[in-house]
């Protein structure tokens, strides 16, 4: 997570959970003019439009006042969906069993892009089991991970 995103999920938790709502987190891209803030909210009953477009009120009045990004952007907010994006260490620990696709800031080896099933979580630790082999990944070092849609 950018230092952007992180100070951007810093500022948007507290007006989101005192909605009712779980930040799962937020994704910064930067395209010029058409760069675009999504946030990611979850709820154990689900997620609706409404939800999404009380938050984006919610969100916009915050970003308003503090003003952090310095480019012109589209704000998004959504539901993480059946790719949930995996923000944070218990994002991980979630996905016990699941499999899971990662983007690494620094390669291990010669990779940088991994998909596996989680096999532990811990410590600033994730395990995976590739291809019957064992890789044990730093949390700190993923750029971007995802779960991974299981249709069985």
């Amino acid at each position: 997570m950018s230092q952007l995103e992180q100070k951007l999920t810093d500022m948007l938790t507290a007006p989101v959970e005192a909605l009712g709502f779980e930040m799962v987190g937020v994704e910064f891209l930067r395209a010029g003019k058409h760069s675009t803030l999504r946030v990611f909210i979850d709820h154990p009953d689900g997620i609706s439009v409404e939800h999404c477009a009380e938050v984006s009120r919610q969100a916009s009045a915050v970003l308003d006042v503090e003003d952090p990004i310095s480019v012109e952007y589209n704000l998004e907010v959504s539901s993480p969906g059946m790719d949930r994006p995996l923000f944070k260490e218990v994002h991980y620990s979630e996905c016990l069993g699941e499999v899971v696709s990662l983007k690494l800031r620094i390669p291990m080896g010669d990779r940088r892009n991994f998909k596996g099933k989680v096999l532990a979580c811990e410590t600033g630790n994730l395990t995976l089991e590739i291809d019957n082999q064992t890789h044990v990944l730093a949390i700190a070092n993923i750029e971007k991970g995802n779960l991974v849609p299981s249709f069985d």
